[in-house]
């Protein structure tokens, strides 16, 4: 993971956003890509304030980025990581996405759960970009602050392309971890048998577990996170299912789940 796309953005997850994001490039000998978006389309359709007041938001919106600008430089300068930094105004998903097509990995935070909106929340736009990316999506919990990809990992599996893709893009980083653990659901749709995923790890080198692991009429989604936590992995990986529908993204149910409720960071990929 060479080249890894950041979102700079001011909200509550940005530290922790950063903090893990610096934990990859550490670990992976990888190269930050800052990419700071102000969604000036948001504030196009003010009706009350019309161009004037537009363009004030527009100019308070930006002193506030520059102040976060500045403030997250002074944290990078005293880093060991090379970065860069690319401002931009437009559509933030849109912007993302173009962004990383050279991007090794793009590095997002879970959006805020109903329960706890309000404040600062980062913006829900982790199913968009993963959907239409060709890199992964590291999806980071609010509250994680640190990542450590020499642990144990999970990779959920139900034998869909959209698995076999994700446990693809992710070698560069199982490569590392003292632990691979492939997780069926035992209620899930079968598909390409763990056991094989687990053939073509080891023929790249990787050993991995295989776990068929028991729904017990719970949720596939609860069901992975109970074997994550069992298991001690630092992170999970997964193919991320869904469609386009009218320029609207719908996510599958488990995907859609694990996004809202995962205590942990997950690596998407579609």
């Amino acid at each position: 993971m060479k080249n890894i796309l950041l979102h700079i953005h001011d909200d509550d997850a940005q530290a922790g956003r950063l903090a893990v994001a610096l934990d990859v490039a550490r670990q992976t000998g990888g190269h930050l890509q800052c990419v700071q978006v102000t969604p000036v389309e948001a504030y196009a359709g003010d009706p009350y304030g019309g161009l004037f007041g537009m363009a004030a938001l527009i100019d308070t919106i930006h002193t506030s980025e520059k102040a976060l600008r500045t403030a997250t430089e002074t944290r990078l300068r005293h880093s060991d990581v090379a970065w860069d930094w690319h401002s931009f105004d437009g559509n933030v998903v849109e912007t993302l996405i173009d962004q990383a097509i050279l991007a090794d990995l793009v590095v997002l935070s879970q959006p805020a759960a109903a329960q706890r909106r309000g404040g600062r929340q980062p913006l829900a736009i982790v199913g968009d970009v993963v959907m239409y990316t060709r890199c992964p999506v590291l999806m980071v919990p609010q509250g994680v602050e640190r990542l450590d990809l020499a642990g144990p990992v999970l990779v959920a599996w139900n034998g869909a392309a959209e698995a076999a893709h994700a446990l693809r893009l992710a070698l560069p980083l199982l490569k590392r971890a003292t632990a691979v653990h492939l997780v069926e659901v035992s209620d899930d749709i079968p598909g390409l048998a763990a056991r094989e995923a687990a053939q073509w790890l080891s023929r790249h080198g990787i050993g991995a577990d295989v776990h068929e692991w028991p729904a017990k009429g719970r949720r596939v989604s609860v069901a992975l996170l109970h074997a994550a936590a069992e298991l001690s992995a630092r992170y999970v990986v997964m193919g991320a299912y869904g469609h386009s529908r009218l320029r609207e993204t719908v996510l599958g149910g488990v995907t859609r789940e694990l996004i809202a409720s995962a205590n942990l960071p997950l690596l998407l990929a579609h």
